[in-house]
């Protein structure tokens, strides 16, 4: 079958082309919503501002196929292979992709505001301004949504859903991840520099290494996370929740900690340089050899903090509750 074919029998009123060989077809702006093109070849078909709203695409091969500004709200695109496909400004806002190949694809600008991505591979691609507000990545099973080295810079992805997704070594800087949830998520090595984070789920995810300058962290949820080597100079960690967090050798040194529940968190050897940690509850915090020069630890709870060997040269303690219970002067 080749394109005029396809549009011949649709605008009669057919709409099942199951498993049709339109490889590189040229469906340039086709009409084509709610068409049935499950298990189809298109590979490196041209279906750019195609309306494939509602499409079943099901199993499809798309892979290199020009997709740009195409319209794919509500697709099915579950099992569908877009390896290297072009979906620069595209739609799929509520579409299925559940467990899509989706690796080097370009979606630049596209809109993705509650699409099912869960198992969805998506390893090296294109990602930045695109807005995945509400969208789902969640784990699903034992397989996880993969975002390894993705693009993800000044993405909307307010609300999204990433439990236990790898987005190691991603690039999230400037993102949106407001009230996103991200619990048990690979963030290793991940870029998120003047991201946005607040209200942010990131229990027990792992951030070793991650680049976390300037970023807004208030209110975010990160106990049991794992921050160790983190890069967190300036970061806004106001009313945060990390406790039992690893935060080894971590540099917070200017960041916001006010009021921040750091209790039994490890920051062994970590730079608090001029941090403000004023009303923090560090209460069981491990602090041996931290840096705590020129903090700010007004009304901070240390009760039974190991403090001994953390440098407080110009650290400001008034009315901070000490180790041994007393309260400061």
């Amino acid at each position: 079958m080749n394109a005029n074919e396809l549009l011949k029998r649709y605008s009669g009123g057919e709409t099942d082309f199951k498993g049709a060989l339109l490889r590189g077809a040229n469906l340039y702006k086709a009409d084509l919503i709610g068409a049935d093109l499950s298990k189809a070849n298109l590979q490196g078909a041209n279906l750019a501002f195609a309306y494939l709203t509602r499409a079943n695409l099901r199993n499809a091969s798309l892979a290199g196929a020009k997709l740009s500004g195409a319209n794919l709200n509500q697709a099915a695109l579950s099992e569908v292979n877009l390896s290297d496909a072009d979906l620069h400004g595209a739609t799929l806002t509520g579409a299925t992709l559940f467990n899509a190949n989706m690796s080097l694809v370009n979606l630049l600008d596209a809109n993705l505001i509650d699409a099912d991505l869960r198992n969805a591979t998506l390893n090296g691609a294109n990602l930045i301004g695109a807005c995945l507000r509400g969208a789902n990545l969640r784990q699903e099973g034992k397989r996880a949504a993969s975002l390894v080295s993705v693009a993800l810079r000044k993405a909307d992805l307010r609300g999204a859903n990433f439990t236990g997704a790898n987005l190691s070594g991603s690039d999230l800087r400037g993102a949106n991840l407001t009230e996103a949830t991200l619990s048990g998520a690979n963030l290793r090595g991940a870029n998120l520099n003047e991201a946005v984070l607040v209200g942010t789920f990131l229990t027990e995810a792992n951030l070793t290494e991650a680049k976390l300058i300037n970023a807004n962290l208030s209110n975010a949820k990160l106990d049991r996370a794992d921050l160790t080597d983190a890069e967190m100079t300036g970061a806004n960690l106001y009313n945060a929740v990390m406790a039992d967090a690893k935060l080894a050798r971590t540099n917070l040194s200017k960041a916001n900690l006010s009021n921040t529940k750091l209790a039994r968190a490890d920051l062994a050897r970590a730079n608090l340089r001029g941090a403000n940690l004023r009303g923090a509850n560090l209460i069981d915090a491990y602090l041996a050899r931290t840096s705590l020069i020129n903090a700010d630890l007004t009304d901070a709870l240390l009760t039974r903090a190991e403090l001994s060997s953390a440098d407080l040269a110009g650290a400001i303690l008034t009315r901070a509750t000490m180790p041994d219970g007393t309260v400061h002067d």
